[in-house]
């Protein structure tokens, strides 16, 4: 497969190379000659003579249809942009005064979150007095994370300004 960079192609009269190694549509090598030689067996041929390899002694050059190696290639790549997975961050949020029934609740949330393939991010926001408890709120943390079986802790409660920020993944089995 032929990887030509977008800044550095070269095409038709745009290579001034005095010779050239030369590669026929069909992937022939047709051997050292002048650039105009190449671009007239191009124009013979309607198609287009495309530097591939600028850095070789002497460069080499492809004869192509352009237009339609450039189809080619954005449908390549809208291809691999489809198929690739989009991991999403969901925050869940709890506080260091936090009652059974709710904490059972978000950690059913989160759960639903990790097995869809997401990252979580689980933060308690300290506000007032709650600051000087800020060991509570670790602890909820952690108390959170062990609720969770199959988790990985990317980054374990840490205080950060007025909140405390964990992060979790879900395990993967390999």
């Amino acid at each position: 497969m032929l990887f030509i960079s977008k800044e550095t192609q070269q095409i038709n009269d745009e290579i001034r190379d005095k010779e050239l190694r030369v590669i026929s549509a069909d992937g022939e090598q047709l051997g050292i000659m002048s650039a105009k030689e190449a671009q007239k067996i191009a124009d013979d041929n309607n198609l287009d003579l495309v530097k591939i390899a600028p850095q070789a002694k002497p460069p080499v050059c492809k004869i192509m249809d352009y237009s339609k190696y450039r189809y080619e290639q954005a449908k390549r790549e809208k291809e691999n942009r489809k198929n690739q997975k989009q991991i999403e961050t969901k925050e869940i949020r709890l506080s260091v005064t936090i009652d059974v029934g709710d904490f059972n609740t978000k950690v059913n949330q989160a759960k639903k979150f990790l097995a869809s393939g997401h990252k979580l991010k689980v933060s308690i926001r300290l506000k007032g007095r709650m600051m000087a408890h800020s060991d509570l709120g670790v602890e909820n943390m952690k108390r959170f994370a062990a609720a969770l079986e199959d988790v990985n802790v990317d980054k374990a409660p840490k205080l950060e300004g007025r909140q405390i920020l964990m992060f979790l993944s879900p395990k993967t089995n390999k």
